[in-house]
């Protein structure tokens, strides 16, 4: 298994543990396989029988090695069954999913340790660095960015581990106490939280920044945990697969997935699981107010918004107005044309954007991808909380009412169930959750003393020349 940059036009082959190690590549493309690996029924049947016996590591062990040959299939086993285990999930099933309404299901992925989506992948992640950096004798100095929850989940996933540093932007002001405490409140030697004066695009542009200087890069061993990282997007497919092993009885259905997502990470994955061969009907793209992915799939038009013109939502991890994710979609929709893709993600977005509405692939977006997309607003979100906790006695966060209002829209127009894919727990954004049901969320035993640990923060410019020293004198 080789893997190729979106904008290598001469598709130079690497392997998973260098870009592991390396996140965004050097021409600033992104990594995708160079074909994916094929999901067959025979395939489908033996993953159904490795859930139910032996469990979700054991499945996401099977779907790793399907990309991965450079790590020993025993390693592989014994990283996956050391990323998802109990007590760090809250539930033996890891994901379990259940039943919301009608033709909605819910597919419980933020039961990990910082209660967010993004333990999937980083508990993941933190088994894989670690594993490799002390393969190679390598440290690993990563350069993070985060709207919310990213953060937390790298910190948790990487704090004490031999050879490896985290330096993390977060858009100052902008994360809810909870997010906030959760991160802040990190006191590990090798754990450095920066607070940028921007929004979260102006972070990641940063993070773009540095890790395009290629010598800098390369002398301080800068590495990602963004959902640039192929691995990143690697871990997710496996809840994709398992929400629909758990959903379905046999391989002959077809499911749908409402995915909350600003970043395009998430659905990604969900896209990529449909290019295997996973048998999915349908992939929702629920935005918020931040609305340019919705914008695309109605009308071919990618326009990046400004800082100034990025709102600030209730559902703040999905305030993102450039998706970073979306080009490993788009390099697939044009033909995997790595020219086109530099020309538009390299040059025309820096400009305010492209459109792809005359061109004749734009119409796969729907038709061969399957993709479809809708947007919530405040208000939405503030009813579809109050009617899930009311009427269903079911309580979720900002973001995955968002999912729950798209999918609610697309439910009478499609014939498979739709699982939406949960965020976070509501006790991250408990104020939205009070506005709504008058109540405060449950706080998880787990977190009780989070809101009273001491801060630990750097408060920078958004100058990516400041971040870089910030790092150099402490690497």
């Amino acid at each position: 298994m080789h893997f190729i940059s979106t904008r290598d036009q001469n598709k130079t082959p690497a392997r998973f543990t260098d870009i592991l190690l390396g996140g965004l590549a050097p021409d600033g493309g992104l990594y995708l396989p160079e074909s994916y690996p094929h999901i067959d029924d025979a395939t489908l049947t033996r993953f159904r029988e490795v859930l139910e016996k032996q469990g979700y590591h054991a499945l996401a062990a099977e779907v790793l090695k399907l990309f991965v040959d450079d790590i020993p299939a025993e390693d592989i086993e014994g990283i996956t069954a050391r990323a998802y285990t109990t007590p760090k999930f809250s539930d033996e099933q890891i994901v379990p999913v259940t039943k919301l309404e009608d033709g909605i299901y819910l597919g419980h992925v933020s039961l990990g340790p910082t209660a967010a989506f993004k333990d999937m992948a980083m508990q993941l992640l933190g088994e894989l660095f670690e594993y490799e950096l002390g393969r190679r004798g390598e440290t690993l100095n990563i350069l993070g960015a985060t709207s919310g929850d990213t953060g937390s989940s790298a910190e948790y996933a990487m704090r004490g581990r031999t050879g490896i540093k985290v330096f993390m932007l977060t858009p100052a002001g902008r994360m809810t106490p909870f997010q906030q405490a959760q991160m802040f409140g990190l006191d590990d030697p090798n754990i450095f939280n920066i607070a940028l004066d921007g929004v979260f695009d102006d972070c990641q542009d940063v993070v773009k920044a540095v890790s395009a200087d290629a010598e800098f890069k390369k002398n301080n061993h800068i590495g990602a945990v963004n959902s640039i990282n192929w691995a990143r997007l690697m871990a997710q497919i496996v809840y994709y697969i398992s929400s629909y092993l758990r959903v379905t009885s046999s391989n002959d259905e077809q499911v749908s997935f409402s995915v909350p997502t600003g970043n395009f990470g998430d659905v990604c994955a969900g896209h990529i699981a449909k290019q295997m061969g996973l048998p999915i009907d349908r992939l929702i793209v629920a935005t918020n107010e931040n609305d340019v992915l919705d914008e695309f799939f109605r009308t071919g038009d990618y326009r990046v918004r400004s800082s100034a013109d990025t709102f600030e939502t209730s559902s703040p991890s999905m305030d993102i107005s450039r998706a970073s994710n979306f080009e490993r979609f788009v390099f697939d929709l044009l033909g995997r044309d790595a020219s086109r893709i530099a020309d538009l993600f390299g040059t025309q977005v820096k400009q305010g954007g492209f459109s792809l509405s005359d061109d004749p692939a734009f119409g796969d977006a729907a038709t061969k991808y399957g993709f479809l997309s809708g947007k919530s607003t405040h208000a939405d979100r503030i009813e579809t909380i109050r009617d899930c906790n009311a009427r269903l006695g079911v309580l979720i966060d900002p973001h995955t009412a968002d999912g729950v209002k798209v999918a609610r829209q697309w439910v009478g127009e499609i014939d498979t169930p739709i699982v939406v894919l949960e965020t976070a727990l509501p006790v991250k954004f408990a104020d939205t959750i009070k506005e709504a049901t008058g109540l405060e969320p449950e706080t998880p035993a787990r977190f009780a003393a989070i809101m009273e640990a001491e801060r630990h923060v750097a408060d920078l410019p958004n100058d990516a020349e400041v971040v870089k020293k910030f790092i150099t004198d402490r690497v």
